[in-house]
């Protein structure tokens, strides 16, 4: 590692043993690199902030004392050291130890050392001179994970005034942690999950905590308009490109130079402006339709999308040239089924959010409620969750909160289904099943009305339902009393 080091100086002790519980604790650190001047300069380093370091300039031997029992609470590794086998040292460390946090040392801050920290599980990338205040507190982040894991904290980041960024798993820390690395490159990010799993709020984060985080942040849908008007969204017009173009107007890209452009469901995108976008991802230039001048931006791009976009390759309907060109770094964000330990989290964050603002004071969800939850497979993610705690504050009717998780079976008065064809339900089971649910339960709430004469609060007692959430689900199926009957209470 051909690193330059800053002179000696008195460092202050203090900074990193705070991380832990008792005062009485030091850190040991676990330092591998091949230059000894570094190893010095670190050591000392370390050795002022009161910790305990094992250093080593021979990977092979670092790796012996690990298998015989060195178990050091943190590691500072150079990102391009190898062992004898030719794996990298950072790789290596993390199979043997995966549980402790590793910090890459690394002669450049270049976007490709950063991505291969990250894939080979760095927690922090530090760069020379190697200050003492961004190793302290590097190492300080580093050893409060597994603090905060045991804690189950939720952590909450503002990123508008309606916005915010809720992490309280260990999967999205992980993520986060990874956002935070990638926010101080400009590698193009691509985030890939399923409808509603929160890809624009990551896409706003990682926004926030890079350079340009003071100038625009864009979205732009590319599934939400056609080619030629997308076309336009993104590069801008001029007058007389098009009918009724009467005045220049710029584009998203001249808008957002300098700032950070989201492009939501890229996969989407109609296939003749892949090639266009191609280009202006390429060298950063792009003319605007009609236009005869080139005009050149510098924008970070994040995209976005809910498809398999490899399957979409294959099937020629997305460029596998722009895939690479977007792919600098992807981030995969699980769905909520496979990250249900949140669900108690942020249930209570969307009470206390949205408390105020429908007029309910915070109340804590009924743990068969909750328990329901946490049963159901929420194939809308985040979004339908947080329309489903919506829904429970406006109506307050834990009944029927629960009927629309746990749907209960069909009473014999309602309906059969006479007769199902083998052709594929447009929109999948999940649809179909959804479609069938709904019909019955309107269907059954027609009954009973009809049958006590349209008197509204005696069908919600007979169904077990609250006056209001039988109102709620009239207008939600559009039941309305025939001509020349009246709804009563």
């Amino acid at each position: 590692m051909d690193c330059s080091l800053p002179a000696p100086s008195d460092w202050i002790a203090g900074s990193i043993e705070s991380a832990f519980p008792r005062d009485d604790y030091r850190a040991h650190a676990l330092l591998i690199a091949e230059e000894e001047a570094v190893l010095d300069h670190l050591r000392s380093i370390l050795v002022r902030e009161s910790c305990r370091v094992s250093s080593y300039r021979n990977a092979t031997d670092a790796f012996l004392e690990l298998r015989g029992g060195l178990r050091p609470d943190i590691a500072l590794i150079d990102s391009r050291m190898k062992g004898d086998n030719g794996t990298p040292a950072l790789a290596w460390f993390r199979q043997i130890r995966p549980t402790v946090p590793a910090v890459a040392l690394s002669c450049s801050y270049d976007p490709r050392y950063v991505v291969e920290a990250i894939a080979m599980g760095a927690a922090d990338v530090i760069v020379p001179p190697f200050d003492r205040w961004e190793l302290a507190s590097s190492m300080k982040r580093c050893l409060e994970m597994p603090l905060a894991r045991n804690k189950a904290q939720m952590r909450e980041i503002p990123l508008t005034p309606t916005t915010s960024f809720v992490v309280c798993s260990d999967h999205m820390r992980a993520i986060t942690a990874q956002c935070d690395l990638m926010a101080a490159t400009d590698l193009p990010v691509l985030i890939l999950g399923e409808s509603g799993t929160g890809k624009e709020i990551l896409a706003h984060y990682i926004h926030k905590k890079s350079a340009c985080s003071s100038a625009p942040f864009l979205k732009v849908n590319c599934a939400a308009m056609p080619a030629d008007l997308l076309e336009s969204e993104l590069l801008g017009y001029e007058p007389g490109a098009f009918t009724g173009a009467i005045k220049s107007k710029p584009g998203k890209f001249e808008l957002c130079d300098h700032g950070t452009i989201f492009l939501d469901e890229i996969g989407e995108m109609p296939p003749t402006l892949q090639a266009k976008l191609l280009q202006v991802l390429q060298d950063g230039t792009f003319s605007r339709l009609g236009g005869r001048t080139t005009i050149k931006v510098n924008v970070r791009v994040i995209a976005a999308t809910n498809i398999d976009i490899r399957a979409a390759i294959a099937e020629r309907r997305f460029r596998e040239d722009l895939y690479y060109r977007i792919n600098g770094f992807s981030f995969s964000l699980p769905p909520l089924r496979k990250r249900k330990e949140e669900i108690p989290v942020l249930v209570r964050y969307f009470i206390q959010r949205m408390g105020e603002k429908y007029a309910r004071k915070p109340v804590n969800m009924p743990a068969a409620l909750l328990n329901a939850c946490m049963q159901y497979d929420w194939p809308g993610n985040l979004r339908e969750l947080e329309n489903f705690v919506k829904r429970y504050l406006v109506l307050g009717d834990d009944q029927a909160m629960m009927a629309e998780l746990i749907p209960e079976r069909a009473s014999s008065t309602a309906p059969r289904i006479a007769e199902v064809s083998g052709d594929t339900p447009a929109g999948g089971l999940k649809k179909l099943m959804s479609n069938v649910k709904g019909e019955t339960e309107a269907r059954v709430i027609n009954a009973v009305l009809q049958k006590n004469q349209w008197k509204r609060k005696k069908t919600a007692a007979e169904l077990r339902i609250s006056y209001k959430a039988l109102l709620y689900k009239m207008k939600q199926y559009e039941i309305f009393a025939p001509l020349g009957e009246s709804p009563v209470e």
